[in-house]
């Protein structure tokens, strides 16, 4: 059973901080994939998020996590009575970005290059409001005012909500790794075939 608490990295980032549960008993109770936990303990993501105590939420108690580190194939419980839904989010078009806040487009798409560069392009066009050009302005350091740019959190400049930016990030991070997980599975298996179809190797003695 999954615990949808408000803030799940959050929560992750406590539980990976202050418990011995397992990365897929955090993952379960927070509704992440185990590898987005398992970035979170090596801090590829969620850089930055303060932990947020589930049991002082009212989302967890502490004989369930007790239970939990005594047993990693335990299911964390949440307690029912304090389970809050998270509603469904509405898709929206382009996002609009006041006048005021678009000179720190740049900014945040530069922050993403240097923190985050397995977000794609197009994701960060749809989270921030700009375009593939000016990405590749900020990338190639051909924009104009590219001696001025600076990386900047999107959330801290009021381009996006940090739950946007959290969902953003945290696909690419599980793409990333399923990508490197099937290179790494078609490499052994290459491997094998190449083994299996090498000749035995021979030693001839040079006579003397």
């Amino acid at each position: 059973m999954t615990a949808n608490v408000l803030m799940p990295k959050a929560t992750a980032v406590w539980l990976i901080e202050n418990t011995s549960l397992a990365f897929k008993q955090i993952a379960d109770f927070c509704g992440l994939h185990p590898l987005e936990v398992q970035g979170i303990a090596n801090e590829d993501v969620a850089k930055g998020i303060r932990g947020v105590d589930p049991i002082a939420g009212g989302f967890l108690s502490r004989e369930e996590i007790a239970r939990g580190e005594a047993d990693e194939t335990h299911t964390l419980k949440p307690l029912e009575q304090k389970r809050i839904d998270l509603p469904q989010v509405k898709k929206r078009g382009a996002r609009y970005t006041p006048i005021a806040r678009r000179q720190d487009r740049p900014d945040a798409i530069q922050w993403f290059l240097k923190n985050h560069p397995e977000v794609p392009d197009s994701k960060i066009v749809k989270l921030i409001g700009t375009t593939k050009a000016t990405i590749e302005q900020v990338r190639n350091r051909t924009h104009w005012n590219s001696s001025q740019i600076k990386p900047v959190d999107p959330v801290t400049i009021g381009l996006c909500s940090q739950i946007e930016l959290d969902a953003v990030v945290s696909e690419a991070a599980v793409a990333r790794a399923r990508a490197e997980a099937r290179a790494a599975k078609a490499e052994a298996k290459t491997l094998r075939a190449a083994q299996e179809t090498a000749p035995p190797e021979t030693y001839e003695r040079e006579e003397s």
